[in-house]
């Protein structure tokens, strides 16, 4: 309910009275009753509060006003949050200058930006961020937290901009925190057995960013790119979780964009790179547990380098909970031998062994924890990580559902056509989110993905063939990529800093950071290249 003087956010619970309150001169949030809305107040639904932010006119509240059901996870509904409005506390801009004005506008844009990136998922009653084994090791005290105190840190995408309701307990209830990713529910029939199959990835907002602006980890060992992907299964009240991790990688390293088809990727020389990475792989440890890097970059030309390093970096650190497996994609699997993977596999297979899976049973007992997780990488951490991934996961789930009685023996994944056509596309369209978020189109290599008979235990790959229109879609994308990581990454990088509060904006600061003064000569070039591309039509119109 909107006043001019006050915004008023009516729970719509059975039974809640509660109203929250936010004046909008003072910014104070205070909470009172449904009886204190003045009937003059204008009235709209909405379904969440993302947070509030400060720009250059003040502080404005940001809600969500449309939503669609993603599914149920154990009687849980998902919602993906599909819409945003963003209100100004202020009634008027009359205060502010001209260049304040535009500034502001800027600001604006850059949130209706991040907003309009696809991929915010938020519960109101089930708690996104964590994973199924992290859930089931808590404490009763964690269990009577709110959804804002017990969540991962890592994965609130609006926990900068729900930084004051943190600090107010009492208001929690009406924070709702947002997790950036990709989720998707499918209910699948084998051997006439019903069983939920889910795909949940999360994105981390630590070192959050866009392609070749953020690449390998700042000083806390935070990784760019950092994604955390689990794939769940639930059938008669079991259920069984398989993690794994992606992130750039760890060490400091950049990959500027300098109009370049692929810039080359440049070691850091003047820094201490064991700290940092040092950092990265113990946060991994006391997360996720032993470690086995899946690294699988080119070990020949620019990225050669960042193989050679990584690999003496772990050698390096001497952790017995880290192994290191090295693998290159592009020259194995040149030439459509999508088979070769195999190999990969095959040395991949004792580990994942060791390292199990998550489950428990219908009673909430736990049967057996994951021990371990693959972080996997490439240079961007997306599409060959993805198809890499979508093995693993598959190995996994072969074991899952023939240890939940789902599968018989020696019956396999990828004879089941109708849940083999469902588990394609999800790690396709995962890969898709994945990419759209981070490099700015879809995924490359997707094809792939979506066709080829993925593996189990000692099962070919032969099957996986790439089609003609798949390489000329990757052609598509990696030309948008080009443009959009040479002429609009910066942008994108900006907006995503002010959105997580890696940049504030300060009311009273008297240069703007949006006024940089152009030299005459960033014109010559586009006035040369708008006079030969003229020139060029007209000779082509009237060639006589």
């Amino acid at each position: 309910h909107i006043t001019p003087e006050k915004f008023y956010v009516e729970a719509c619970d059975g039974g809640a009275d509660d109203v929250l309150t936010i004046d909008r001169v003072s910014t104070e949030v205070t909470l009172t009753v449904k009886k204190d809305v003045p009937p003059s107040a204008v009235t709209r639904p909405i379904y969440g509060i993302l947070g509030t932010i400060r720009l250059v006119a003040g502080t404005y509240l940001i809600v969500i006003t449309k939503k669609k059901k993603v599914g149920e996870i154990f009687g849980h509904v998902i919602w993906k949050a599909t819409d945003f409005d963003i209100l100004s506390y202020k009634k008027t801009m009359l205060h502010l200058t001209d260049i304040q004005l535009q500034d502001n506008k800027v600001f604006l844009s850059m949130l209706n930006h991040v907003l309009s990136v696809d991929g915010f998922y938020f519960s109101t009653t089930y708690d996104l961020t964590h994973t199924l084994q992290r859930l089931a090791n808590t404490s009763p005290e964690f269990q009577e937290m709110s959804l804002l105190e017990r969540a991962d840190a890592r994965f609130v995408w609006n926990g900068h901009l729900l930084r004051e309701f943190a600090a107010q307990p009492e208001i929690h209830r009406f924070a709702t925190p947002v997790m950036h990713g990709f989720i998707t529910m499918h209910s699948c029939s084998i051997n006439g057995k019903c069983f939920d199959w889910l795909l949940v990835s999360r994105r981390s907002c630590f070192r959050a960013g866009v392609r070749y602006y953020v690449r390998g980890i700042d000083s806390e060992g935070h990784a760019a790119n950092f994604v955390e992907t689990e794939q769940i299964v639930h059938y008669k009240g079991s259920k069984a979780s398989f993690v794994q991790t992606r992130g750039s990688i760890p060490f400091f390293w950049s990959q500027r964009p300098n109009l370049k088809y692929k810039p080359k990727p440049q070691i850091s020389k003047s820094v201490n790179h064991m700290d940092g990475f040092q950092r990265h792989f113990d946060s991994q440890i006391i997360s996720y547990g032993k470690q086995m890097i899946v690294n699988l970059v080119n070990q020949k030309g620019s990225e050669k380098p960042l193989e050679q390093m990584f690999a003496k970096m772990v050698n390096s650190m001497a952790n017995g909970m880290v192994r290191y497996v090295a693998f290159d994609f592009h020259k194995e699997c040149s030439r459509m031998r999508w088979d070769r993977l195999q190999i990969l596999m095959d040395q991949l297979a004792e580990q994942q062994d060791e390292f199990s899976y998550f489950l428990v049973d219908s009673d909430g007992k736990i049967v057996t924890q994951q021990e371990g997780t693959f972080r996997s990488n490439c240079m961007d951490c997306l599409d060959r990580t993805n198809v890499i991934q979508s093995l693993l996961a598959r190995r996994s789930l072969q074991a899952q559902l023939q240890r939940l009685g789902v599968l018989h023996v020696r019956q396999r994944i990828e004879e089941q056509a109708d849940f083999e056509k469902i588990y394609k596309n999800a790690w396709a369209d995962n890969a898709n989110a994945c990419a759209k978020q981070y490099a700015g189109t879809g995924a490359l290599k997707t094809d792939y993905t979506r066709q080829v008979g993925l593996l189990g235990s000692g099962a070919g790959l032969g099957t996986g063939k790439r089609t003609q229109w798949g390489l000329i879609m990757d052609g598509w994308n990696s030309l948008i990529r080009y443009y959009k990581n040479n002429f609009s990454d910066g942008f994108r990088q900006d907006a995503i800093d002010l959105f997580l509060g890696n940049y504030s904006v300060d009311e009273v600061e008297p240069a703007s950071p949006l006024h940089v003064k152009k030299d005459w000569k960033f014109l010559a070039l586009p006035i040369i290249m708008v006079v030969a591309f003229s020139m060029c039509i007209i000779c082509l119109l009237m060639a006589g």
